[in-house]
Order: C-alpha cells, then structure tokens, then sequence
C-alpha cells in the first residue's frame, strides 16, 4: 500500500509540473465592421474593419502579444489561426449581428472552433467584453431571429454586486480581498451598453444548466443585469462592462475612472484571461510565421483627436489576407 501511494504522489506531481505553462501566449482579439462614425472621418480609405487599440494594449499590458483575426473569412482560415494562438478576445463595439459575413459569424465560427479544441483536451479560452460577452450568449442561445438579449440603459460606472458562490468560480477563485474590496464597493466598471444579459435570457434556453453568474449590476433604471459570468465546462468567460478603458481611453466627456484603484482593480480581469491562454500549449511554426500575424504590422490611428470615443483604433482594409 505504501509504494502504491509513493506511486501516485509521484504521478500527480509528474502531472501538475508538467502542465503547459506558456510564457509567450499571443491572443487573437476579433475585428468587427468599420464604425459609421469613424467611416465619415476616413472615407477615401475604403476601410472595412477595425479594432480599438484599448483592447491590444490591454492584452499587452498583462504579457500576450495579440494577432488581429479578420471578419468576412472562411471557416478554414479561424481554424488555422486558432491552431496557432492560445485564446480569442470578443471585443465591445457597436456592430449589428445580422450582418452576413461579419463580427457575429466570425464569431459563431471561433466559438464552435474552440468548443472542437476544449472537447479535444485542447485548451483554448474565450472573453467576452459587452459586445462580445452579449454575443457569446445570443451564439449559445441558437442565434434565432429573436436575440436572446434584454433592453437596458447603462452608460454610467457601477460597482458589482457579487454572487454568494462568486469564489467557487475560476474568475474569482484567485482574486485578492483588495480587489474584490474595490469592484464591490467602489463605482470603477464602465458601462456603456443598451442590451444586457438577464437571468430571463439564461432561463429561457436552459444557459443557467451551463453558464454560472459571478456579479451584477444596476442599470439607470433599477434593472439587475449579469456583470460577469462563466461556463461550467469550457474556459468561456464575459463581463458586460470595459476593462480596457480605465488604462487607455481618455475621452473626457465619457468620464471613464483613472484613479489607481480603477486601474488595479479592471486590469485583473485580462491579467486572469492572460493566465488562462498561458494554459494552452498552441504555436506558431516559426519566429518568422509569428511576424507575419502579429498586429505590430499595422499602425493605429489616433483616432480620439477626431472626437472618437477611441484614443486610437487599428483599421483593415478588405483585401487582408494575412
């Protein structure tokens, strides 16, 4: 009995030491169709496409390097990018999701992909902000004509209100006293959305079997929506707020929060996605295939002296084919 024990102390520990531990994760972070506002300020660029610099920064802030994926592609090309990249950010925006060939079935493809590789024993995490967190559910909901969205109005900075098991999630398993301390109490999330995840839209398509709320939140009107949530079986998270932008957006007018416990508190949420994509062993072939993908290629624009929302904003034209 003794050795037997000796045994498999020395399986589990030969197990846990060898997991992947990847120390150079590179994220893919989706595009999704060109703004109508930023359209009228680059109209002679037929540019078709975009992705805010926030969300780079924030990957690159918590040690990934990140690789723009393009709307409008084949299945085929989300495949072969996902074999080589260690996780996918849906970002927020302002897109339809009736579009053909566009952010939303991107998307459905990535995430299906994804469900294939975790199914497979190939880790492989998603994270959702607002507009992706949104479409994450609406693509679990079946994506019918009806999306599986409520109307709400929040355009303010809200603290969260937890679940009672919010600690028995991956989300928060880890989080720090202090920075539970502060996203509970302090109004440091930025909201900014008109739809919200209720628990209504998890009922009606059995979600809440799969899919476990951490926090939420109050809309101007008294409406508790899902701030944070997570799925039970893959490394599938959303939040409905913007981390991001208490680092890298700096319109005044939107009074985004910037004090240090803002700063501190939002960045644990990629610094948590981060570390989950660490967790997937996927490459590229070579220093020099890496080069070709990644967004150092492209050069954002500073798009908020134009009176964006976006400081700045990385923009692709339609014949992108990297």
């Amino acid at each position: 009995m003794k050795h037997t024990v000796l045994v498999l102390v020395y399986i589990l520990h030969y197990v846990v030491s060898n997991e992947v531990i990847n120390d150079r994760p590179i994220i893919g972070v989706l595009a999704q169709e060109q703004s109508y506002y930023l359209h009228t300020k680059y109209p002679e660029e037929n540019y078709t496409s975009y992705i805010a610099a926030s969300y780079v920064r924030d990957v690159e802030k918590s040690g990934a390097r990140v690789v723009p994926i393009m709307i409008g592609k084949e299945r085929s090309y989300y495949e072969a990018l996902m074999s080589k990249i260690n996780g996918v950010l849906f970002p927020g925006g302002a897109t339809y999701f009736n579009q053909s060939n566009g952010y939303a079935d991107a998307g459905e493809h990535i995430l299906s992909i994804a469900k294939e590789l975790n199914d497979a024993g190939d880790y492989f995490p998603i994270f959702g902000t607002c507009l992706g967190f949104q479409l994450i559910m609406i693509l679990e909901s079946g994506r019918g004509e009806v999306e599986n969205r409520g109307t709400c109005w929040s355009f303010r900075n809200l603290p969260l209100h937890f679940t009672e098991d919010f600690r028995s999630s991956k989300m928060f398993s880890e989080s720090s006293a202090d920075v539970v301390d502060i996203l509970a109490h302090d109004d440091v999330t930025v909201n900014a959305h008109q739809f919200c995840i209720f628990d209504e839209n998890l009922k009606a398509y059995n979600l809440d079997e799969v899919w476990q709320p951490t926090s939420y939140s109050i809309d101007d009107f008294g409406l508790s929506f899902i701030a944070t949530i997570e799925n039970k079986r893959y490394p599938f998270y959303g939040v409905i707020f913007h981390p991001e932008k208490s680092s890298f957006e700096w319109k005044r007018s939107k009074q985004y929060p910037h004090s240090i416990n803002a700063v501190v508190a939002n960045r644990y949420f990629m610094d948590f996605f981060v570390k989950e994509c660490r967790k997937s062993g996927h490459t590229f072939a070579n220093e020099a295939e890496e080069n070709q993908h990644v967004i150092y290629n492209h050069e954002p624009k500073f798009t908020g002296v134009l009176g964006s929302q976006h400081h700045e904003c990385y923009f692709f034209e339609p014949n992108y084919t990297k």
